[in-house]
């Protein structure tokens, strides 16, 4: 039975805040997909016991997979590494603080199926019966970020790291292999790589709720993240190796019919 849907999760000590979203995902899943999907959750080097508060819930669980990386590498190194092991006709990520409810992935899976080859999850978008909350200084910070990345590298998404991207597996697999960046800036990375091929984005509206227990420390990690879009921005406009774009789009069957 051919798998539809991939679910990659980054996971770095996330004992905590992962096994309540992982409840909602293998309540949710099986009643949109039946048997078509996966769960993929990459241990980014976690040391505090991940697998042991995960096993209550995936140990009778076929659809769920737990892959290790030795050591702590980064967020989008987690992710790469989930985006590459995927087997679904779509691949979706999503943060483990499960500030997104799995629910949600309906819409972008919507916007795959009207022709966007990625779709992002947008909080800063607008629209009816979104719910959105987060505390005051983490908003500005972020909507700040959102901001320098859009003046620096001109991209057309107002919301770069939220945590909730979909794509087809080909195109994720493509972008997260040009890819260099390890940690947060993975998102603006692959954003900037689909802009230089023409990949359609779409970007859509989303509920989200903030988690306590982010890892993002906003004084010394924002430093480093717009110190990276000038990085970024210095690596793009110097031009990065040519390489080939995808071919043109090819269907992805009945996705989204549920059982």
């Amino acid at each position: 039975m051919p798998i539809e849907l991939s679910l990659v999760i980054p996971a770095y000590n996330e004992a905590a805040r992962l096994p309540p979203f992982l409840t909602t995902v293998k309540a949710y899943l099986p009643r949109a997909l039946g048997e078509r999907y996966e769960v993929i959750v990459v241990d980014d080097g976690s040391d505090d016991a991940l697998e042991a508060a995960l096993r209550p819930i995936t140990a009778a669980w076929p659809q769920f997979t737990l892959l290790r990386h030795a050591h702590n590498r980064g967020k989008g190194a987690a992710v790469c590494t989930g985006v590459l092991a995927a087997c679904g006709q779509l691949v979706l990520v999503a943060d483990a603080d499960g500030a997104t409810p799995v629910e949600e992935e309906g819409k972008l899976r919507r916007a795959i199926m009207g022709g966007a080859l990625l779709a992002v999850g947008s909080r800063y978008l607008r629209a009816e019966g979104q719910a959105r909350t987060r505390l005051w200084y983490r908003d500005a910070c972020g909507a700040l970020f959102a901001r320098a990345a859009r003046l620096l590298l001109a991209l057309p998404v107002r919301d770069t790291q939220c945590g909730f991207k979909m794509f087809r597996r080909d195109v994720g697999r493509h972008l997260v292999g040009l890819c260099r960046e390890q940690g947060y800036l993975l998102d603006v990375e692959l954003l900037l790589w689909a802009q230089r091929f023409g990949y359609e984005t779409a970007e859509i509206p989303i509920s989200w709720q903030e988690v306590p227990g982010s890892k993002v420390r906003l004084v010394r990690d924002g430093w480093r993240l717009l110190h990276g879009l000038w990085r970024l921005r210095r690596a793009f406009r110097a031009g990065r190796p040519v390489v080939r774009p995808l071919p043109a789009a090819h269907s992805v069957g009945s996705l989204g019919a549920s059982r």
